[in-house]
């Protein structure tokens, strides 16, 4: 469909945060899907007469399908461009966000349906973030990454703090079954609305005025760019997987974002079923407190992703990339501590949730850096970097009901503020300036149209 005459217009946002605003509103979709199931938990336990341990199987296998399919995301991302892939994610995942409430409680392998249903939405949705920095990679300059992934993974927080209210009452009003028909109905909008607004590259987009263009190719600092002129997808070059696998960049970062992954998913999977289980609040009061700690990682993201450029650009690139995330992850650690040793539920849910905010203050670096390094093969690298962290997820939303089980809820919290620890001081080993491709030198990447 053709979107209009290419030209200027004074007034309108430039079209790559219209993009990037989007794929925030996309993001926040798929981590509402994602959050559905640990509000629905309760009542599905009971109609499939589930217990917490197997439910905890159900949540892994969202994270099997999403790690296992980073890596061949990225390189789709890569070989077809970000516009193409996106959409049939989304639609895909629409799709088995459906079917989840489509599994007949009454039949002898409903467990197994409902875990082989899981995996398949996590293949669908592991193209999201590989593919979004893809996009990044080809739309916006490496000065404004860290601003620009910050609104990106804003949505992770914005989705996941309305899922709590909204599907709660749905749920109680509707049941279970139609939350996930509702996400999965919002799916689909999104990923048709992409389809039409979206380009591979800007070079492509009959919106991108001549201005704009101008400064994302001189801020991009990839003037040896590799693309097909028609599609804008990557032209048949090898991907070097050793040089990506073996990058002391890729493996700290990936071994971090492990640690990343586990800290978070205790909130997605495990934090509403917590408040209402262990700290005795009802289901809607769960649902209410039980939304600072996605309110807390919008805020993380935005702030973390806009103090990472600025302390990128007025003090060095190493303080804004990598010390920044690693002070988040340690006062990660210290609040998630403080919090599961608090007496009162309103205490825990709000030092818990300033934990939740402070984790997100790193979550623009990941991306930024792997982007930044990979150039080209931003896809491929970060979909590797980002199993790391779908790994961590899985781990933790099946590790952390048993050493609740057997130690308590706070020995669950305290292995993860250990872990926190460990991801933020794989950051000391990340260095901000290497890149994947020599010939890409800081000359390059450091020009700017500001």
């Amino acid at each position: 469909m053709d979107l209009g005459p290419t030209k200027a217009r004074r007034g309108r946002p430039p079209v790559r945060y219209l993009l990037v605003i989007w794929l925030m509103v996309m993001g926040a979709i798929a981590f509402m899907d994602r959050t559905n199931i640990s509000i629905a938990g309760i009542e599905m336990g009971r109609e499939y007469h589930i217990n917490d341990t197997h439910l905890g199987w159900v949540f892994s296998a969202f994270l099997i399908g999403y790690a296992s399919f980073q890596i061949p995301g990225g390189v789709l991302a890569r070989r077809f461009g970000p516009r193409r892939v996106l959409t049939f994610g989304v639609l895909w995942w629409g799709v088995f966000t459906a079917l989840t409430a489509a599994a007949p409680a009454g039949a002898p392998a409903a467990l197994l349906m409902l875990i082989l249903i899981r995996i398949a939405l996590g293949a669908g949705e592991a193209v999201m973030f590989p593919a979004a920095n893809q996009f990044e990679e080809r739309w916006i300059p490496i000065a404004e990454r860290g601003r620009s992934n910050g609104i990106i993974f804003g949505g992770v927080g914005l989705g996941s703090a309305l899922a709590p209210p909204l599907l709660t009452a749905i749920i109680l009003r509707y049941g279970w079954h139609l939350s996930f028909w509702f996400c999965a109905v919002l799916g689909v909008l999104a990923g048709l609305v992409w389809h039409w607004a979206a380009r591979n590259t800007p070079e492509e987009h009959p919106w991108v005025g001549v201005a704009e263009l101008k400064h994302i190719a001189g801020g991009r600092g990839d003037a040896k760019r590799d693309l097909d002129p028609v599609q804008g997808a990557a032209a048949k070059k090898k991907t070097p997987w050793r040089r990506i696998l073996t990058s002391k960049n890729i493996l700290a970062i990936t071994g971090s974002y492990f640690t990343y992954g586990y800290v978070s998913w205790i909130f997605f999977s495990w934090f509403y079923i917590y408040l209402s289980q262990v700290r005795g609040l009802s289901l809607r009061t769960s649902a209410w407190y039980s939304m600072a700690p996605f309110m807390a990682m919008s805020a993380g993201c935005l702030m973390g992703g806009a103090a990472s450029d600025w302390l990128a650009r007025h003090v060095s690139e190493r303080a804004g990339r990598s010390y920044l995330p690693c002070f988040a992850l340690l006062l990660t650690a210290a609040l998630l501590a403080a919090g599961a040793s608090a007496h009162s539920a309103v205490t825990a849910s709000l030092v818990l949730a300033g934990g939740a905010g402070a984790l997100y203050l790193s979550q623009s670096c990941y991306w930024s850096v792997t982007a930044d390094f990979a150039g080209q093969y931003t896809g491929p690298a970060s979909g590797a970097m980002n199993m790391g962290c779908q790994i961590g997820g899985a781990f933790t939303a099946s590790v952390t009901p048993l050493i609740a089980a057997h130690f308590g809820w706070i020995s669950s919290f305290m292995t993860a503020a250990a872990l926190a620890v460990l991801g933020g001081l794989a950051w000391l080993l990340v260095n901000p300036d290497a890149r994947l491709e020599p010939s890409q030198s800081r000359a390059e990447a450091d020009v700017s149209a500001n």
